[in-house]
Formats: C-alpha cells, sequence, structure tokens
C-alpha cells in the first residue's frame, strides 16, 4: 500500500466533515420558511437522533483502528473478516436503536415538555429519521473502513451527494415544486431518510468496486470471539470518552445558565464560530489515527511515533492560522449572529482567548486519536473522565459562578481543561507504553471460533 501523507488524508474528511455541519445549516434554514415551530420541532427530535447516532460509532471506531492495524500488517483475510462483523453487529445495533425510537417516541418526546402541535411534528420526523438509523449504522460503518484504506475523497463525495439529494429534496416537499405535495416537516424526514439509504447504497459500492474488498456472506455471519474482543477493546472506551465530553458540555451550558440569557447566547455564538477549527482537529486527529495504524500494524513504532509528534505540530500550526483569521474578522462574524454590543465585547473576549485555547485543543484531539490507533483506548477514556469530572466540572462552576469570573472564568476553565487532558496524552505518547498495546502481531496466528 502507498504511504500515506497527513494532508492529502485529511482535507477530504475536513471537507465532509463541513458538508456535514452546512447541510444542518441548510435544513434550519429552509424549515424556518415553514415556520418557526417546524424548526423548533426538528431540533428536538434531532437532539436525540445525533444521540442515538453516537452510539454506533464504538462499533464503527473500534472496527476502523483494528482494520488499520491489519493493512499495516497485510494481512487482508482477516481484514475482509472484520468489515463484516462490523457491519453485522452495528445492522442489529441499528435495528435495535430504530425500534426504540419508534416504540417509545412518546416517552422521548415527553422529556422535553413540548407544545402539542411542536409535538406531533417531532414525533413524526423522529419516527421516520429514526427508521432510517440503520442506513447510518451500516453506512458509518463502511465510510471508516473506506477512510482506513485511505479513500478519503470517495468518503468526501459520497457525503456531498448524499448532502445535494438531501437539500433538493427538502425544497421539493417544502415548497412543493414539480408537482411535488408540500409536506413541511415529514417531506423533509422523507427526503432525509432516503438521502441515507442512497448513501449507504454509494458506500457498498465504493467498498465492492474502489476498495475491492469483495465480501462473502461468511464475512459478515463468522463472529469470533476474539475478533470481537478486540473490536470493543477500542469501541467501548472511545464511546465513554465521548459521552463523558458530551454529558459535561450539557452540564457546562447548565451552569451558564445561572449567567443569564446574553451570556448562553455568547456562548452559544463563539462555540458556533471556533466550531472551524475543532472539525479541522478532529480531522487532523482522523488522518493521524488511520496513518499510526497503519504503521503499528507493520510494527513500525519509531516511524509511528515520529509521526504522531509531527501531526500534532502540524495541527497545531493550522489551528493557530485558522484562529488568527478568524480573530482578524471577530466583529464583523459576532455581528452575523447578533447585535447585542454586550453579546459582541465578550464574544470577541472569548475568541482572542482561541490563542490559548487551540494548541491545547489540538493536543487533546490529536493525541486522543493516535493513542486510539495504537490499541490504547482505555487510558484515554481514563483521562476524559478523571480530569473533565474531578478537575474541569468543578472549576467550571468555581470560576464562573462561584469566584464571580462569569463566562471569562467559564473559559479559562475551558482552556485548563483541553491543556490537562492533552498533556496527560502527550504524556503517554512519550512514555511509549502504548506499544504494548498493538491489536496485531506479524507473528499473529489465526484465532479460533468462538
Amino acid at each position: 500500500m502507498k504511504k500515506l501523507s497527513i494532508i492529502a488524508v485529511t482535507w477530504p474528511i475536513f471537507i465532509e466533515s463541513l458538508l456535514h455541519m452546512s447541510l444542518r445549516t441548510a435544513d434550519t434554514f429552509m424549515l424556518s420558511r415553514v415556520s418557526d415551530e417546524a424548526v423548533a420541532s426538528v431540533g428536538v427530535a434531532n437532539q436525540i437522533i445525533m444521540f442515538m447516532f453516537f452510539l454506533f460509532q464504538f462499533v464503527a471506531t473500534g472496527t476502523s483502528v483494528v482494520v488499520a492495524q491489519y493493512l499495516g500488517a497485510k494481512k487482508f483475510d482477516e481484514i475482509k473478516k472484520y468489515t463484516g462483523n462490523g457491519i453485522l453487529i452495528n445492522f442489529g445495533f441499528g435495528i435495535l436503536v430504530a425500534t426504540i425510537l419508534i416504540v417509545f417516541s412518546r416517552q422521548l418526546l415527553g422529556l422535553f415538555q413540548l407544545e402539542p402541535a411542536l409535538f406531533d411534528q417531532a414525533r413524526i420526523f423522529l419516527i421516520i429519521v429514526g427508521s432510517a438509523l440503520v442506513f447510518q449504522a451500516m453506512s458509518v460503518t463502511m465510510s471508516m473502513i473506506i477512510q482506513t484504506h485511505g479513500f478519503t475523497k470517495e468518503t468526501m463525495f459520497v457525503s456531498g451527494g448524499m448532502n445535494i439529494i438531501n437539500i433538493i429534496g427538502n425544497y421539493l416537499f417544502i415548497y412543493g415544486a414539480l408537482g411535488f405535495p408540500q409536506w413541511g416537516v415529514p417531506g423533509v424526514a422523507i427526503a432525509t431518510a432516503f438521502s441515507q439509504f442512497l448513501a449507504l447504497i454509494a458506500f457498498a459500492l465504493v467498498l465492492y468496486y474502489r476498495v475491492n474488498l469483495k465480501l462473502t456472506w461468511n464475512d459478515f455471519i463468522e463472529l469470533q470471539k476474539e475478533r470481537l474482543k478486540k473490536v470493543f477493546s477500542i469501541g467501548i472506551p472511545s464511546s465513554m470518552t465521548i459521552i463523558s465530553y458530551s454529558s459535561s458540555q450539557i452540564v457546562t451550558t447548565a451552569i451558564i445558565t445561572l449567567l443569564g440569557t446574553q451570556m448562553l447566547a455568547t456562548r452559544i455564538y463563539t462555540i458556533n464560530i471556533l466550531l472551524f477549527i475543532m472539525v479541522l482537529g478532529i480531522s487532523l486527529g482522523r488522518g493521524s489515527q488511520i496513518i499510526i495504524g497503519h504503521l503499528i500494524g507493520a510494527g513500525k513504532m519509531e516511524e509511528a511515533f515520529r509521526e504522531g509528534v509531527r501531526n500534532v505540530r502540524w495541527s497545531i500550526l493550522l489551528a493557530l492560522g485558522m484562529t488568527t483569521i478568524i480573530v482578524l474578522v471577530r466583529d464583523p462574524l459576532m455581528g452575523i449572529f447578533t447585535n447585542d454590543p454586550e453579546i459582541i465585547k465578550m464574544g470577541t473576549m472569548l475568541l482572542l482567548m482561541g490563542f490559548l485555547l487551540e494548541p491545547g485543543r489540538c493536543f487533546n484531539l490529536v493525541y486522543g486519536a493516535t493513542l486510539q490507533a495504537a490499541g490504547d483506548a482505555r487510558y484515554l477514556m481514563l483521562v476524559s473522565v478523571l480530569i473533565i469530572w474531578g478537575l474541569s466540572v468543578p472549576m467550571y462552576y468555581l470560576f464562573g459562578i462561584y469566584m464571580g469570573w462569569g463566562l471569562i472564568g467559564i473559559w479559562i476553565a475551558f482552556i485548563a481543561d483541553e491543556w490537562l487532558r492533552g498533556l496527560a496524552l502527550w504524556y503517554r505518547w512519550r512514555s511509549r507504553k502504548w506499544e504494548e498495546k498493538a491489536l496485531v502481531k506479524q507473528n499473529d496466528k489465526k484465532v479460533e471460533t468462538a
């Protein structure tokens, strides 16, 4: 297999992530032409759907990390089996999650105390799009496997096509163009589900023809205990890391609400602007994960070590470059969202603090992804849970509320959180204990069927 470069692997992942972000923005914009209630109902339903979607990541992430190491070791027969097993497991998981969303849609939406009109629209959207999570469960697995083989441009094109089809479907059903019925929220849900189904077919074709991974029925159903153990050893800690961080952000939002609506709005607007830099870090982390997984599988530990350090340096330079651009136009950027001078003043201060925040976040995202690639996901989970809940969340309240520093204090705690976790991961990478966690050895023997 040809040697992969971090930029060549990462830029399509970055564009693909931006496309996903723009899709949500387009949905909101187009639904706003129907009513504010339509936007609100879909927004609530999407919170539930996105949480469920994250649950599929643990199988997809675990499978892709193992496959990357087996690619490096050139053990191609095992790659087919891991891929087939991963798709089958997430298919079953998708059926389970979709069933839960359909059967318990009333109870789940009841948690949000919606008005009756909003409740009915949200429930229709949840049932239709929730049913299509089966497609997404398999798609996310295939997509990550395709990326792991180095074909990141292909997944970018598929995601781009899916977004275009979804927007066209939204237009047809919202405005009744070309004789289509004006179905509003249900129409948007149908367009979303249909575009995800087509994406699944496209990913399957790319996997078969471009990656040349021709799976047989046995590759799906031949489950082996040792194989599943390797996937879950990465997937479960990785999912716990995501859940830990996501939960802490909910708590942080609750703390910021104590400061008032203005400060809550400031935080939302600022995070939305900084999201572009965060996506860059996540994309570089994913690209680094693919390359380092290959190197570790090939037994090239020294090269993997140097690659990890080099990729973090790249991510810091690029993140600081993007931060500089954002800071130079910070006032007009904040002005897109609001005319409130107090929000603009506070938001621009937070954006300036990005010069302290983003390098720490790069350490966190890229070293976290590389440790996952090395099979050291459990350490990443422990760092995330212990630092976030033992230090960071208490600091949010201490600096922001108790000491009276407000949103600036919470941002200082936010910066400290990223640096503390990032430095803990940097120390682990420098210690090279991750070398003992490799999931595939050059002298691996074929595992026995469970």
